[in-house]
């Protein structure tokens, strides 16, 4: 190792370590250029370990600490440290080492270096930060398990105005359900509440249950699927306090994707019906309507719609199944109050339900089914159009962090990608 300390002062750059309570002793660069900065605790005293109370009588040293600090000039810099030991006189002698706050006992890190560790691993994943850091995986972990929560803190909330409830896969193709909660805040961020161990009713309520009583009145309206584990969670919840009045709103993104599927799955019996009775000549005309029958009508551009019109020359059935999209979607447009809402819904139900149409069918089931929770999408036009974008983020996070099975794990690493650089930035 070289010793820094004969240096002419001319090649000397002064930095503040940002640690409190410590004097340097030596700084020396070992053979891979690393720095390492000897430091000594100016703090007199420690609090005992047996009683809680402030011992100030030396004894000795503990152990050698050889902390990761935060990188110089991109070298990597090393803190030691001899924490002092002090005896406690109301304690038969037993004796306790010194802690000082900027680092956590048995960690090999500096509280500042686990910061940076964390905004490392920001839409990253550990193996990358293990590499680009040069420190071992299970370090990175640690610095996760000390940094990073993996349930909410309660104390960071005032309300919960708006709370969405959605599902993700864990494993895929195994219905190994988890479901995801979170809060859209009055500035628009949004936050992670909960990922729970499944999607069941019980489940579901139980975390509601343990919501804070001061947040149960900030509680306005529940954004969710069609699914009622749900909706008869929070319904329940409400129904056992009555201080609590939460509307449940069944999402509109849910509600469209639902009755689009109903046009797409005719598209793809129709074009191949037409495939089969077409000339190939013919055909060419309506090859590719895929993107196009998908688009709202007032966006497509003039080929498109000429696509679409020979398209629904050679299927009238698909141009009406077209047209009745159209009109509901308009309906989810206009600025309607709920009461006004439900009759034109149920009036474009009726009006379908009197076509030849049946690939509305089933959709015109669920209406039935969930018209009042649908319609509550207009009392402010609430949505969890925040969830869904939340949800790509998940599978982001699922992708880059192959292998996560656990949903205190998948909460830790998502709270990190949605608040990582607001808390360690």
């Amino acid at each position: 190792m070289s010793n820094h300390q004969g240096l002419k002062s001319r090649n000397l750059i002064t930095f503040p370590l940002d640690i409190s309570e410590v004097d340097v002793i030596n700084v020396e660069t070992n053979e891979r250029g690393d720095y390492i900065v000897t430091v000594e605790s100016t703090q007199n005293g420690a609090t005992c370990q047996s009683c809680g109370g402030w011992i100030t009588q030396p004894n000795g040293y503990g152990r050698e600490l050889e902390l990761r600090h935060l990188p110089i000039l991109g070298h990597r810099l090393y803190l030691r440290l001899r924490p002092k030991r002090y005896k406690c006189p109301r304690c038969n002698g037993k004796t306790t080492t010194q802690e000082l706050d900027w680092y956590e006992p048995r960690s090999p890190h500096t509280k500042a270096y686990d910061r940076h560790l964390m905004l490392q691993l920001v839409n990253s994943t550990v193996e990358d930060v293990s590499q680009k850091e040069d420190v071992g995986y299970d370090a990175v972990d640690g610095a996760v398990e000390r940094c990073i929560q993996d349930r909410v803190n309660w104390d960071e909330f005032t309300e919960l105005k708006i709370v969405g409830i959605d599902e993700i896969a864990m494993t895929k193709g195994h219905g190994n359900f988890v479901a995801i909660l979170t809060t859209q805040q009055a500035d628009g961020h949004v936050a992670l509440l909960g990922v729970l161990a499944d999607r069941q009713k019980e489940t579901v309520r139980q975390f509601l249950e343990n919501i804070p009583k001061r947040l149960w009145q900030t509680m306005k309206k529940v954004c969710t699927d069609m699914w009622e584990g749900y909706t008869n969670a929070v319904t329940e919840f409400a129904a056992a306090h009555p201080e609590v009045s939460i509307e449940v709103v069944v999402d509109r993104f849910h509600v469209t994707k639902n009755y689009r599927e109903c046009v797409d799955n005719l598209r793809k019996k129709e074009c191949h019906r037409l495939k089969k009775e077409l000339s190939e000549a013919q055909y060419a005309e309506i090859h590719g309507v895929l993107w196009p029958i998908r688009k709202k009508s007032e966006d497509l551009t003039t080929e498109e719609q000429e696509k679409l019109q020979h398209l629904f020359e050679y299927s009238p059935e698909l141009k009406l199944a077209y047209t009745f999209r159209e009109e509901l979607t308009s309906i989810f447009e206009l600025p309607l109050t709920k009461e006004k809402a439900r009759e034109q819904i149920i009036a474009w139900q009726s009006k379908v339900s009197r076509s030849a149409l049946t690939c509305f069918d089933k959709f015109l089931t669920t209406l039935d089914n969930w018209l009042d929770k649908i319609v509550n999408y207009f009392t402010g036009r609430f949505s969890s159009g925040f969830v869904e974008g939340l949800n790509n983020k998940i599978k982001t996070t699922k992708r880059r962090c192959y292998g996560i099975l656990r949903n205190t794990t998948l909460f830790q690493r998502l709270y990190l990608d949605i608040e990582g650089y607001r808390n360690f930035a």
